[in-house]
This record gives structure tokens, C-alpha cells and sequence, in this order.
């Protein structure tokens, strides 16, 4: 793995760590309360980021062996695994985020290196290179560990993350988060 992309994993690695701990505080009742995600409770937003991370696991995945869909099958597919996690309880939810997060790690470690240049095609049409799926996790980290309303803001992301300089719609993604 290339100096960069460790770093990078460093970096998810100690953001995740707190979001776990943050999810691990929460009662059942923090989590069915909204978030800051318009129509989102908390356990929307966490049922999301673990749903999100296993779809970039597959993401990596794919583009190593060619084996499985680059991401979510669907549109339909990605609502009905995050409305399978809202109703979780806390101690569920949080296994289910720290195992997700420990899975993208090992797909992260097992891609090979030609495959980091395969580009991406969600269902959605949206087309990246896989060398950016280390950031786009620690984007949905950082930004949704700040929409769960908790008082995590953006002064206390990482500081490789708030100076990344992000592609869009991450980077106005991030910046919605600072206002």
C-alpha cells in the first residue's frame, strides 16, 4: 500500500474509533432522536455510514477480482439496508459500524495494486477511480459523525481531514458542515 493511502487509513482508523465510542455512549432513545440530516434519525445517519462502508468494501472488492457489483446493487437496495438498520438497538448498531469498518479495512489491505486504478461505476452513474474510496470513507466518517447531532463538529475532525482537499460534491459537502 502506497505511503498516502496508509496515512489516509490512519487517519479513518482514528476518526471511526471515535465514532464508535460516540455510538457506544448512545441510549436506544438517543437513536430513534432526529439528527441533523433533514427526515434522518441518529440511527438512520449510523445505519447509513455501516451500510455505506460495506458498499465500498464491495466497491474494492470488485475492482480487485471482478467479483460482485461496484457498490450498492441499487438505489432500492441502499434504502432497504438502511431501513433494516434503524430499528437496531444501540449495542447492535455499534458491533454492526465497528465490524463494517473492520471488513474495509481488511479489503482495503487485500486490493491489489493495479486495481486502485480501475475506475468506479455506481448504479447511480457516478464514475470515480477506486484510489479515491480511502477518502470517500473518511468523508462519510467525519461528516456524518457530525450529523448525528452530538455536539462532534468540525473543529474536532482530524486535521488531515478539515485540510484535505476534497473533490466535489465532497468538498461542498464539508464546507455545508462548517457554516
Amino acid at each position: 500500500m502506497d505511503t498516502e493511502r496508509t496515512e489516509t487509513m490512519h487517519v479513518i482508523a482514528a476518526a471511526t474509533a471515535r465514532l464508535v465510542a460516540a455510538v457506544a455512549e448512545m441510549s436506544d432513545e438517543d437513536l430513534r432522536s432526529p439528527s441533523l440530516l433533514a427526515g434522518w434519525t441518529r440511527g438512520h445517519v449510523v445505519a447509513h455510514v455501516a451500510r455505506s462502508c460495506d458498499a465500498m468494501r464491495d466497491m474494492l472488492i470488485w475492482a480487485s477480482t471482478g467479483e460482485g457489483v461496484p457498490g450498492y446493487p441499487s438505489e432500492e437496495a441502499r434504502e432497504a439496508g438502511i431501513a433494516a438498520g434503524v430499528g437496531r438497538s444501540a449495542a447492535e448498531l455499534t458491533a454492526d459500524l465497528a465490524e463494517s469498518a473492520a471488513e474495509f479495512t481488511a479489503a482495503v489491505e487485500e486490493t491489489t495494486d493495479a486495481a486502485w486504478d480501475t475506475v468506479i461505476e455506481t448504479p447511480t452513474g457516478v464514475t470515480f477511480p477506486t484510489g479515491e474510496i480511502p477518502t470517500r470513507r473518511l468523508v462519510e466518517v467525519e461528516l456524518h459523525h457530525t450529523d448525528l447531532g452530538l455536539g462532534y463538529r468540525h473543529t474536532d475532525w482530524t486535521p488531515e481531514f478539515a485540510a484535505m482537499d476534497l473533490a466535489e460534491p465532497m468538498r461542498s459537502w464539508r464546507a455545508d458542515r462548517m457554516a
